[in-house]
């Protein structure tokens, strides 16, 4: 794996697990898209560092579970500014 790739999956890790970061929030931050964000953390991340990306897991697991009530509220947000 190339020098700058792993530097870049380490950070992202990083700004993850102190943040409590979502995938789409990393990748805005960064700037790349979603899906490398993604690759990085499930599959680059675990050959890098096998105890970091049980930290990320863990915050993504998280983010996973809340998806449906943070869209809801968007949701909510969305027609609440639309009406007043």
């Amino acid at each position: 794996m190339k020098d700058y790739i792993e530097e870049r999956v380490l950070t992202i890790a990083v700004y993850i697990t102190e943040n409590n970061a979502t995938v789409r929030e990393a990748a805005k931050r960064f700037g790349v898209s979603k899906s490398t964000v993604h690759k990085d953390m499930v599959d680059r991340l675990a050959e890098i560092s096998p105890s970091l990306s049980g930290e990320v897991r863990k915050v993504l697991d998280v983010n996973k579970q809340e998806r449906h009530i943070r869209g809801g509220m968007a949701t909510r947000e969305k027609y609440l500014q639309r009406k007043g």
